[in-house]
């Protein structure tokens, strides 16, 4: 059997792992639409955190297989079509994420200083489309809308001590940028309360022990918390007690002097809906958001954020919203659910087109970590070699997989990237890094990749 798979991103890598390795003859080609493959393991990790991109050594090694092919540089629906896969496939599993984001549909959303945490991460993490992004730093206070681990994210990476971010396979741009930042004051704020956080205790932690920083939280937030916690799953116990005593306990006279002397602070809001971003006299920039301040009804993840009618302004130049990435349909072919932004599944085969599946981020929805995902493609790699088994899937016709895809694509002026390719882009990018004391320079321009493999 001949399988495709649409991204190269973790659902893509883990879907084509349990195949090969449940099926012994299946054949798997991964389709990506850069030239460099990892999808947000390499453009949606932090920088800081290297230890999460680990999992690259295990999608190379599916890569690597003798019944693995990689295809960078194609774009599905634009440089190939779907219908066109599908007559050269047995199988076509979409695992093409998330590559847009939620928009906050508030005035002022458009303003010079407001922008979307996918950009701003793609800018600083190197992804091609944001390389040219120049965010304008020059403000004391940002405000990141969210209180997620993207958020989290994006407020250590404004507030942390360059000599750590010097380290790291930041961008040299975006370090170039930060190292000129005014940013010494970053809110992360939420439409619901404390116990509806998403971020997870380690990111938190990460936060509270920041060189340089000091955490400012409002203790009238976490008063009699406690109880509330009492009997709540353990992760949201930790993290509730972690902010409680952040909050409520009066630092040691060591800590008090370092943090009386932290040049940046950072602090959580809650109960606050974005209602508009506020414009500076001449309409053109960010000057502070006003938000609506809201009632929790209902409790726990459930709990809903309505407004009460009073407001509050916040002081910013810079606003970040982090409030959810969001797929794209990519052929009018495939059922696309737009209220929920996914491609609608049962266990990742799509309803009512035999043949298609899909894993990931298009397929859930634009929610968990890695090992999230890992378990949810493996679901359905699983759906696709059952329909195998069974027969559902009729592999007595041969298809021709790439070898027809390849002769589409040249009589469309497309030359692909394979994996050995991108060894040499990494390779290449490892050197650079080596020189300057990072594990990588990342290259952000795709020309400048394509070039470097003498495409």
């Amino acid at each position: 059997p001949r399988v495709c798979v649409v991204g190269s991103g973790p659902a893509g890598f883990y879907t084509a792992q349990h195949i090969l390795k449940h099926h012994g003859g299946a054949q798997v080609d991964i389709y990506e639409k850069l030239p460099v493959p990892f999808g947000l393991v390499r453009f949606g990790v932090a920088p800081d955190h290297p230890e999460v991109k680990n999992v690259i050594n295990a999608f190379t090694q599916t890569a690597r297989s003798p019944r693995c092919s990689y295809h960078g540089n194609v774009t599905v629906g634009r440089d190939i079509t779907l219908a066109e896969l599908q007559q050269a496939y047995h199988a076509v599993v979409l695992s093409y994420g998330a590559e847009d984001n939620r928009v906050l549909g508030i005035p002022g959303e458009n303003l010079s200083g407001v922008y979307s945490a996918r950009e701003f991460v793609g800018w600083y993490n190197g992804l091609p489309e944001n390389r040219d992004l120049k965010p304008d730093l020059s403000c004391e206070t940002a405000v990141v809308l969210g209180h997620g681990n993207v958020a989290l994210d994006i407020a250590r990476i404004l507030l942390s001590p360059l000599d750590l971010l010097r380290k790291t396979d930041i961008t040299d741009g975006s370090l170039a940028a930060l190292a000129c930042s005014k940013v010494k004051r970053v809110w992360l704020v939420g439409r619901r309360g404390p116990l509806q956080v998403a971020f997870t205790i380690k990111e938190l932690r990460e936060m509270i022990n920041l060189p340089g920083t000091r955490p400012v939280l409002n203790p009238a937030d976490f008063t009699g918390l406690e109880n509330a916690v009492k009997d709540a799953p353990r992760p949201r116990k930790r993290l509730t007690e972690l902010m409680i005593k952040t909050a409520l306990e009066k630092p040691g006279e060591k800590m008090m002097e370092v943090q009386a002397s932290a040049p940046r602070e950072w602090g959580l809001k809650f109960q606050l809906s974005p209602q508009e971003v506020l414009p500076t006299a001449d309409g053109r920039r960010a000057r502070g958001i006003r938000m609506a301040l809201t009632r929790l009804e209902g409790s726990g993840d459930s709990a809903k954020a309505v407004p009460t009618g009073d407001v509050e302004e916040l002081e910013c130049g810079l606003v970040l919203s982090s409030i959810g990435y969001r797929s794209l349909p990519l052929d009018p072919a495939v059922p696309f659910d737009t209220q929920r932004g996914i491609i609608p599944n049962i266990s990742g085969r799509v309803e009512g087109v035999p043949g298609l599946y899909c894993s990931g981020w298009v397929k859930r929805g634009p929610t968990g970590v890695i090992i999230t995902t890992m378990n949810d493609s493996f679901d359905t790699a699983q759906s696709v070699l059952e329909d195998l088994q069974v027969g559902t899937l009729d592999v007595s016709t041969s298809r021709e997989g790439f070898g027809a895809v390849e002769s589409i694509l040249r009589g469309r002026g497309v030359r692909s990237v394979s994996f050995s390719d991108w060894e040499k882009i990494d390779a290449a990018e490892v050197a650079r890094g080596k020189a300057a004391g990072k594990p990588r320079e990342k290259i952000v321009d795709p020309q400048e990749m394509l070039q470097l493999i003498g495409h």
